[in-house]
This record gives C-alpha cells, structure tokens and sequence, in this order.
C-alpha cells in the first residue's frame, strides 16, 4: 500500500467504507458498522475524528449542557463532546506517529457507539 497514509491503509485493513473528501481528510459512512458520517483529518502530528450530532437547543441548554457534560465524565471512552458554534459535536484526537490500528479502530468504535446510544437521549432536548 505504497503512498498510503497509515490511516487510508487502517480503513481498507479494517475494511471500513470511506471516500478522500479533501488533501489529508477523509469521511466514514459505513453504516454495517454503526459509523455514519464521521470526518476524519490528519494535521502533523495529530489524527482528528469528528462526527455533528445535532445543533444545540435554544431552549433547555443548561440541562442539555448538564447532560453533555455528565456523559463526558462518565459514558465516553475516547473523545469527547463540544461545541462548534451552535453544533455539538464529539471529537477524539490521537497522535498520527505513535497511532496503531487497535487505537484507530477503538476510537472509530467508541465514537460510533456514543452516537448511536447517546442521540436518542440527547434528542429529547431538541425545539
């Protein structure tokens, strides 16, 4: 896999559906695998995983935000959930030297996992 990045050769090893949507930055949609648009961006020397999952209320923020919050402390594995201008979003970052394949795939993984158990509670929160 001459000229590949190590993370074009950890999508195809793991046989993760995606398409080169920029220079360095990649989109996952694979839903078999529970992973639905998820941008992922290489900037030397950091790897940047990164899914929207939904624009913040207008109203019921401080609870929504309690809520963001608390599943930070205590219900994500990598990443973390934030704000980018009014969309919530999660994003993990790792180091692109020292990233092997099981820390690639563990934080795809745990990023579309908290997708898919923490929208249907996050939704409750939408106007």
């Amino acid at each position: 896999m001459a000229g590949l990045t190590k993370i074009e050769e950890y999508l195809i090893d793991l046989g993760i559906s995606y398409e080169e949507i920029g220079a360095s930055t990649w989109l996952v949609e694979d839903a078999a695998r529970g992973l639905p648009r998820i941008v992922i961006s290489y900037a030397d020397p950091v790897v940047v995983i990164r899914a929207n999952l939904m624009t913040a209320p207008a109203t019921g923020r401080e609870e929504f935000f309690a809520e963001l919050l608390t599943l930070n402390g205590e219900d994500l594995l990598h990443g973390a959930y934030a704000l980018d201008g009014d969309e919530v979003v999660i994003v993990d970052t790792l180091e692109y030297a020292d990233m092997d394949k099981s820390e690639f795939e563990a934080s795809l993984d745990a990023i579309g996992f908290a997708l898919a158990e923490h929208y249907p509670l996050l939704s409750r929160y939408k106007n």
